[in-house]
């Protein structure tokens, strides 16, 4: 055991420690620590019999179970370790920490005990493929990559099996972030946008929580930032380290642009050409901005050679603008990823021609009023599906109020069953035409997260006949 890992470990023995939330990362952070000899109670609001045999297994191993809708009750722990869905000023929280309670959470934990080098990325689009693109930078660069956080495996429970000379690649959500104190030896901050405004106080609170990826950084790192993003680039007095922007509008003096044709690095004016768009092989300008990101982080160690090869080689993360199948002559993408309006206008603006477009999906409190324009642009037919709580009644109103809207120019058609929407998508379509279903909302109207709308969309398209 790492010796971090060890003194961690040891520091919690003989404390009583609450887990809330039994999901993917914090079950074998559960496990983890009942194996150590600690006195762990795992609270959940979802009631004992939906855990079937997970919960014999946890009590089996010396867990107390809280579950049900009382699972934040009489929380007398000394350490709490908060699922990232938790707001952490709900009432039992704050009372709990009063009373001098340590509140914490799996990902804060691997800060702690992680003994290799982080790089990390955040923003309001684009964090899972930047994510991806620096682990495959490294990777060919030669280095032992753990990918982590929003995606790829729960790493605290794997930190003893991370050496020094690795690196650790994080997908962090402004949920993770919002209490977090330490930050990555490379941060990256893809841009900021409205979004997650059903769980934030407000924009201010969301963005303020972004800022932690490298508020709490030293002189010697990095933060990459979004030149071309009015809030991101605001932050660049804000670096303690070095700050490299990427843009498509400007030339840094340090970082990386796109000239429309190329991406160049400019290190302190000196431009070197990277690769040519035409040789990328993600679509859309949103991954250029992607690319730039991931170069800026960790080009400089994997080399540019490396990073010319990637971008050619690559083709991208599922549920991002991912090609499903191509039937009498129609091309189905599944870019259920695209939960905010800002993604889905990044995934359409990557299609040269107007396209058949699903959307709607739960409602986050954010405008859609930028959306309307785009739809006009890019969409021939927009099939909008969602109940009454859904953001359907949004859209369209975006739609028909936007510049260039006349009846027909798109042709909306609303279908509250998900198969039923992308049926008469389908329908729709003709020879040479793109179905693209890129919502501009969250899935847990009707799904448990974009992965299973993605999965689903993707049965529904191979089942066409």
């Amino acid at each position: 055991m790492n010796k971090k890992m060890a003194e961690y470990l040891e520091s919690l023995k003989g404390k009583k420690i609450a887990v809330i939330g039994i999901g993917v990362s914090n079950t074998p952070l559960i496990r983890l620590l009942l194996k150590n000899g600690c006195s762990v109670t795992a609270c959940d609001k979802t009631v004992r019999e939906k855990f079937g045999a997970l919960a014999d297994e946890l009590e089996s191993l010396g867990a107390e179970l809280r579950l049900g809708d009382d699972y934040l009750e009489r929380l007398d722990h000394e350490v709490i370790f908060r699922t990232p869905g938790l707001r952490p000023d709900v009432p039992q929280l704050r009372a709990a920490r009063e009373k001098g309670a340590l509140i914490t959470s799996e990902m804060e934990a691997f800060f702690e005990v992680c003994p290799c080098r982080i790089a990390a990325v955040t923003g309001s689009d684009g964090k899972t493929t930047t994510t991806t693109i620096i682990s495959e930078l490294l990777k060919a660069a030669g280095k032992r990559v753990h990918v982590g956080g929003n995606i790829g495996s729960p790493l605290f429970p794997a930190a003893d099996e991370i050496a020094e000379e690795d690196w650790a690649v994080l997908e962090l959500s402004s949920f993770q972030l919002m209490t977090m104190e330490k930050s990555p030896h490379i941060a990256v901050i893809t841009n900021i946008s409205p979004n997650h405004l059903d769980y934030h106080a407000s924009m201010e609170e969301y963005t303020e929580a972004k800022k932690n990826i490298f508020l709490h950084q030293s002189k010697e790192d990095t933060v990459v930032l979004n030149a071309d993003n009015d809030i991101t680039n605001s932050f660049v007095p804000l670096a303690k380290g070095k700050a490299l922007l990427f843009s498509r509008r400007i030339t840094p003096e340090n970082g990386f642009f796109y000239d429309g044709r190329s991406i160049f690095c400019s290190d302190n004016g000196s431009l070197t050409e990277i690769v040519k768009s035409d040789d990328i092989k993600l679509p859309g300008l949103h991954n250029i901005e992607n690319y730039m990101a991931a170069f800026a982080a960790v080009g400089s160690i994997a080399g540019f050679d490396a990073c010319r090869k990637v971008a050619m080689q690559f083709g991208g993360v599922e549920h991002r603008i991912e090609l499903v199948r191509e039937l009498r002559g129609v091309r189905y993408y599944n870019d259920s990823i695209a939960s905010s309006p800002s993604r889905t206008i990044a995934g359409l603006r990557a299609f040269r021609d107007k396209v058949i477009l699903i959307a709607g999906g739960k409602d986050k409190n954010i405008s859609y009023d930028e959306i309307g324009p785009e739809i006009v642009s890019h969409v021939k037919v927009l099939v909008l599906t969602g109940d009454e709580k859904s953001t359907v009644g949004k859209i369209r109103e975006a739609v028909t109020g936007a510049p260039g809207y006349s009846e027909n120019n798109p042709r909306i058609l609303i279908r509250e069953d998900f198969e039923a929407a992308v049926r008469t998508a389908s329908s729709a379509a003709e020879p040479g035409d793109a179905v693209i279903l890129s919502p501009a909302s969250t899935s847990f109207d009707k799904f448990k997260n974009f992965a299973e709308r993605g999965e689903v969309f993707k049965k529904i398209v191979n089942s066409l006949e």
